[in-house]
Order: structure tokens, then C-alpha cells, then sequence
């Protein structure tokens, strides 16, 4: 019988108040509480801690506080990763961001959500679906990705743009919900 982590990174509907991911996540927590509270001046600790609470991390990595995310382990970046200030990636599946990709102030990416279903809603189970962001990608302020987005090499969202589906590479996507509103050469 699988685990409720192992039904969680699979995209089975699971139980959030599992006894170990419970656990993973308070770790997670005070992981982030610490890299929240680092000093700007030391620049090597905070990336040592990033490549601590990261899946993996290309070379180079820079995040600003603050940061949250629910496991940290379920995050993949690439070389010349930045994500600017109130970052949330809620990584209960997991989510691939390329190499030199930039995230703006108060960007959202989620991985998690609940059930339609009223009565599977209100049991407490979630469920979780893998994001992708391709190479070279900017995501302006205040964005919104969505659980299952895909988004190729290339892509621009705008600020405040709400992706819920995915999309190709080179692409600039604008709106709620996002769409393509302009193709880059």
C-alpha cells in the first residue's frame, strides 16, 4: 500500500495530516524560517541553505526573503535561478523551473489543490499535480501557476496573470486566465 508522500508526488488524492508530512513540512518550515531571518550580508549561507531545502539547484541560485514552500525537496531549479521578494512555491508535487529563470515579487506556483467534489472536499484530502517552466523564463509580479502548467522555453507571463493551462515556448501570456497575447521571435 503506498504512502501517503508517495500518493501526494504521484497525483493521488492524500491525506495532508499524514504523521510524516506533517513532519516534512515543519522541517520545511523551520528551514525557511531560518533562511527568512538570514542576513543579507551573508550571501553564502543563504544559498548553502537553498541547496539544502531544494531537490537541486543549478550553480547559481538567489532567492530574497521572504520565501515559503511546503517541502522544499520537491523543488528543482536550474543555473542562474532568482526569485525576488514574498516567493510561494507549494511543492507537494513537484515543480522544474529551468535555467535562467527570474521570478518576480509575490509570485505564486502551486502544485496542490482540492477536490470539486463537495464531500471529498470536506474529508481533508488534496491532491497535487507537477508544474514545468522551461528555460530563459520570466514571470512577472504577482503571477499565478497553477497545479499541472506546463510552460515551454522562452515564455514571459505578465504581472498578475493567472496560468492555469500550458503553453509552448516563446510566448508572452497576460490576463486571468492567461493567454497568449503576443509570440516572441
Amino acid at each position: 500500500m503506498p504512502t501517503e508522500r508517495e500518493k501526494m508526488v504521484s497525483g493521488e488524492l492524500y491525506d495532508p495530516c499524514d504523521p510524516e508530512l506533517t513532519a516534512l513540512r515543519r522541517a520545511a518550515r523551520l528551514a525557511t524560517e531560518a533562511f527568512n531571518r538570514s542576513s543579507t550580508d551573508d550571501l553564502e549561507r543563504r544559498v548553502s541553505m537553498l541547496k539544502g531545502l531544494f531537490g537541486s539547484t543549478g550553480a547559481s541560485v538567489f532567492v530574497e526573503p521572504s520565501f515559503r514552500c511546503d517541502y522544499g525537496f520537491n523543488i528543482h531549479v536550474g543555473d542562474n535561478f532568482c526569485a525576488n521578494f514574498d516567493c510561494v512555491i507549494l511543492d507537494c508535487a513537484e515543480v522544474r523551473i529551468g535555467k535562467n529563470c527570474m521570478i518576480a515579487p509575490q509570485v505564486g506556483i502551486y502544485t496542490a489543490f482540492h477536490p470539486l467534489d463537495a464531500a471529498s472536499r470536506i474529508s481533508g484530502k488534496e491532491l497535487a499535480a507537477p508544474v514545468s517552466i522551461g528555460d530563459n523564463c520570466w514571470i512577472g509580479g504577482h503571477a499565478t501557476i497553477n497545479p499541472g502548467v506546463t510552460l515551454g522555453n522562452g515564455v514571459v507571463v505578465a504581472s498578475g496573470a493567472v496560468v492555469t493551462g500550458s503553453f509552448g515556448d516563446n510566448v508572452v501570456l497576460a490576463g486571468v486566465p492567461a493567454r497568449v497575447i503576443r509570440t516572441l521571435t
